[in-house]
C-alpha cells in the first residue's frame, strides 16, 4: 500500500493526475486521495480506475462528475458540502485540474466564500513537454487550445507572432496537420517548433524542426493521443552567432558584461544564460588578444 489516511481539514484540494503512466502520482495526491470526504472528477470512470490501480478504496465516498458543463448549481453544491466541513478533491482526466482543463469556477468560488484552497502537485502535459521539446524554457507563454474555426484560429496565432516567448499550445490529433498550417502561415515557415504526442506513454513521440517541415510530415498522418505543440519564440529563427556578437560587441563598449548580455538577450528574444556564456567567451577571448 502507497498511501497513508490522513486527517484533512475542511477545504478544496486540486490534485494533479497522471498524464499517461499511471505510477507518475505523488505521495500526497494517493493520501489526499484516499483520506478525501468526496471526490470531483472529470471523468468519474478514469477516476475510480486510478484509486483501483494504486489500491485505494472508495469506500462509501462519493466520486462526482465535475466538468467545464457542469452548473452553477453544481459549484453552490459543492461549496455547501466544504462550508459543513467537508473535505473535497478535484481532479481531471488527467494533469493539473484548471490547466485548459476543469476547475476554476469552482476554486474561485470556494475562495470567495472565504474556504481554503490548496493544491497537491504533480503531472503537467506542459511542462513535461517543455522539459522534452527543444527549446528555450526560461519564458513560455501557454496558449491552450485556439479555436476550432480556420479564421479564428489564424487571427489568435497572428496575434501572439511577436510575442519573445515559447508558444505552448493543446491540439487535437484530428486538427494537428490544420494547425501546424495555420502556424506556418501566421509566424512562418522558418520558425522553430516541436510536436508532442503520448508523453509518458509506450508510443511517446517528440517531432521538431521548422514549421514548413512538421507540416509536410503530418501531412496524411493518421495520429492519435494528446498532443502539445511548442512553437519557438519570435526572432529567435533569424538570429545567430554572429548577429549575437556584434550586437555584445556595441553594448559592452559602454555596459558591464552582465548588463549588456542581459540588454542584448532581452533586445534578441534570447536566454540570458546563452547571450551571457557568449559574452564572457567574448570578453576572454579580447583580454588574450590584448595580452599578446
Amino acid at each position: 500500500m502507497n498511501h497513508l489516511n490522513v486527517s484533512l481539514s475542511a477545504g478544496l484540494y486540486l490534485v494533479a493526475t497522471p498524464i499517461g503512466t499511471a505510477r507518475d502520482i505523488t505521495l500526497r495526491a494517493l493520501d489526499i486521495l484516499a483520506s478525501c470526504d468526496m471526490i470531483a472528477a472529470e471523468d468519474t470512470r478514469t477516476a475510480r480506475k486510478l484509486m483501483e490501480i494504486h489500491g485505494i478504496p472508495l469506500g462509501d465516498r462519493r466520486i462526482i462528475a465535475f466538468h467545464d458543463h457542469s452548473s452553477d448549481a453544481a459549484v453552490a453544491r459543492l461549496v455547501n458540502a466544504i462550508r459543513d466541513g467537508a473535505s473535497l478533491a478535484c481532479v481531471s482526466e488527467a494533469g493539473t485540474p484548471l490547466i485548459a482543463d476543469p476547475g476554476f469556477e469552482l476554486a474561485r468560488a470556494v475562495r470567495a466564500a472565504g474556504l481554503p484552497v490548496t493544491a497537491a502537485p504533480g503531472p503537467s502535459a506542459v511542462v513535461t513537454a517543455l522539459s522534452v521539446g527543444d527549446l528555450p524554457t526560461d519564458r513560455f507563454a501557454f496558449c491552450g487550445f485556439l479555436p476550432a474555426a480556420p479564421a479564428a484560429r489564424l487571427a489568435e496565432l497572428v496575434d501572439l507572432r511577436d510575442l519573445p516567448f515559447t508558444l505552448v499550445f493543446y491540439e487535437s490529433p484530428k486538427r494537428i496537420h490544420d494547425f501546424l498550417a495555420a502556424a506556418r502561415d501566421a509566424l512562418g515557415s522558418d520558425r522553430q517548433a516541436s510536436v508532442c504526442r503520448e508523453l509518458t506513454k509506450k508510443f511517446e513521440e517528440v517531432s521538431t524542426g521548422r514549421l514548413s517541415d512538421l507540416v509536410d510530415a503530418f501531412d496524411g498522418r493518421n495520429v492519435k493521443g494528446e498532443i502539445v505543440v511548442l512553437i519557438g519564440r519570435a526572432g529567435a529563427v533569424a538570429v545567430v552567432e554572429a548577429d549575437i556578437e556584434v550586437a555584445l560587441r556595441q553594448a559592452m563598449q559602454t555596459m558591464r558584461v552582465k548588463d549588456a548580455a542581459t540588454a542584448v538577450a532581452g533586445a534578441m528574444g534570447l536566454p540570458r544564460r546563452q547571450v551571457y556564456q557568449t559574452a564572457l567567451q567574448l570578453g576572454k577571448d579580447e583580454d588574450d588578444a590584448g595580452n599578446q
